[in-house]
């Protein structure tokens, strides 16, 4: 439907003089990180969803607002309030890639799409305008558009400038009817149509407590300052604001480029049931997707490979290459995918109709120059493992990466061989990057046990050490031992204990204490105390 704005302030006589601003059409979708997530894991549209980042509420669905939920809470108050509340991490990637198909259907219809963020998106509407027989008609075809490809929660403004179309579009939730939310602002109604909003729209919090502090509470007080005034006391970024407040966006509509079309697909009528026969028709199509890489000036670091089969299985695989796939390498890959999957090398259980390929990761060609003295060594070992990969599995061949964590053990992670740390979750769980409290600070050890090796640790008198309930030593280490086969070595010099204290709200959590020892020969230990135990956790060199 077509709705007018909501009552405002009538427009001043007169406006400060500046170049007319571009008609805009804003193209809004209301919690699009809650859609993007409903769509990736195919919820119900009414589950209580929330999205979480570093343990608060990002985002929120409409059902969990209807039980209180808001933006900021903590993840424990969140479920206190919603005891069917389902939480996602939130992933900021799914958003411009769940996208990408909206911006894409509306670039059908009219050129000229600006992605201001995911769910957000500004047109100039002067020449769909004209096309559609006016701006309604251009509202309408994009309503009709991104209903075929299943977004009906979709609302759209239109004004003078992309911050008033963005507030005209925000609008249509006052409204009654959510079938189509359209409202059109007329050509120079932008100021009588912002007046009456609040100045936080303008998302500048320093200003806007400056504002009010001289009496300033809409935007119609703030338009009515003179534009010099506003300059000399507020600067460039108040100048700007205040142009916002005016209706006079000094924005324009930047269209985007659309990416290239990197992608390479091979159809096959009759079905292929072998795979050298697959290999060898694929051929050519594979030389073709490298030479459209390097004629964009790119390089494919890691690409998706998806095929088809004539009984309506897929399967669906990420290879990645530590240089770069040529054609070769491409081919390859779409091979030994098929043999991963228990066919022999002579046939198909079902024959393959398509083949697509998909550059999941590209770099720039100028990145990738070969070395002085070529890069065969590490190329050929990249061959061997992941030929070893495809026939025993993803996770048959492992790469060690460091993680986060406060013991060394915990550390060390396993990956599958080709992946990205940011890929593995145990990777993500143990992030490096965070403050961990409690993890041995540097230089590290030289040698870390995989089983943290039993050991003795007495006084001169030959009593076991312990460490009391306030932390204190019962008494001076003066020999220890590394297991049981260890001769007993005379402690030098020692430090500790430095506590550990994992995970204490939780009752399979761990109290530890870590010690260092050199030993007479000047040899240096790292010791944890444990339930009275000592271990012997690593050595310096």
């Amino acid at each position: 439907m077509t709705a007018t704005p909501p009552a405002a302030p009538a427009a001043p006589s007169s406006s400060p003089a500046a170049a007319p601003a571009t008609r805009t059409m804003m193209l809004w979708c209301p919690d699009w990180p809650i859609t993007a997530a409903l769509r990736e894991h195919a919820l119900p549209a009414d589950t209580a969803l929330v999205l979480v980042d570093r343990g608060e509420v990002f985002a929120c669905s409409p059902a969990a607002r209807q039980d209180g939920v808001r933006r900021g809470l903590r993840i424990r108050e969140a479920q206190a309030r919603s005891t069917g509340l389902v939480s996602l991490p939130y992933d900021p990637s799914l958003d411009e890639r769940t996208f990408e198909p909206v911006t894409a259907a509306v670039e059908t219809i009219m050129p000229g799409v600006q992605v201001l963020r995911p769910g957000l998106c500004a047109i100039r509407v002067k020449g769909p305008a004209r096309y559609y027989g006016g701006e309604r008609g251009a509202a309408a075809v994009v309503f009709r558009t991104l209903a075929a490809i299943g977004l009906t929660d979709l609302r759209i403004g239109i004004a003078d400038g992309p911050f008033a179309a963005e507030q005209a579009a925000k609008a249509t939730d006052e409204l009654d009817d959510d079938v189509e939310q359209l409202v059109v602002i007329p050509e120079g109604g932008s100021p009588w149509f912002l007046g009456s909003y609040p100045l936080e729209v303008l998302e500048q919090p320093k200003l806007t407590v400056l504002l009010k502090r001289l009496g300033i509470r809409s935007l119609a007080d703030f338009a009515a300052l003179r534009a010099s005034d506003v300059r000399n006391r507020f600067g460039v970024e108040g100048a700007l604001a205040h142009r916002q407040a005016s209706g006079l966006d000094h924005r324009d509509v930047v269209a985007r480029k659309p990416p290239p079309d990197l992608d390479a697909a091979a159809d096959f009528e009759p079905p292929l049931a072998r795979i050298d026969q697959l290999a060898f028709a694929f051929r050519t199509r594979a030389g073709e997707f490298v030479d459209g890489l390097r004629e964009a000036g790119l390089v494919c670091t890691a690409l998706q490979v998806r095929l088809s089969t004539e009984s309506g299985e897929v399967s669906e695989r990420r290879w990645r290459h530590p240089r770069w796939f040529d054609a070769d390498d491409v081919v390859d890959r779409v091979r030994w995918q098929l043999q991963g999957t228990n066919a022999s090398d002579h046939g198909l259980t079902s024959g393959i109709t398509r083949v697509h390929i998909v550059p999941d990761t590209v770099e720039d060609l100028a990145d990738h120059a070969d070395g002085l003295w070529g890069t065969g060594p590490d190329e050929g070992i990249h061959h061997g493992l992941a030929r070893v990969q495809s026939m025993l599995g993803h996770g048959a061949v492992l790469t060690g990466i460091i993680a986060g964590g406060r013991l060394l053990a915990d550390r060390r992670v396993f990956i599958p061989w080709g992946d990205a740390p940011a890929q593995s979750p145990a990777a993500r769980v143990r992030d490096r990057t965070q403050p961990w409290p409690g993890r041995l600070p540097g230089p590290a050890p030289a040698t870390v046990f995989a089983d943290p090796v039993p050991a003795v640790v007495v006084d001169s008198r030959g009593n076991p050490v312990d460490v009391d309930p306030r932390g204190l030593l019962t008494a001076d280490p003066s020999f220890f031992s590394a297991g049981p086969d260890d001769d007993r070595r005379a402690v030098h010099s020692w430090a500790g204990p430095w506590p550990i204290d994992e995970r204490w709200w939780d009752p399979e959590g761990r109290v530890l204490n870590r010690f260092q020892l050199v030993d007479h020969s000047g040899s240096a230990w790292l010791l944890l105390l444990e339930d009275h135990a000592w271990w012997v956790e690593a050595s310096y060199d």
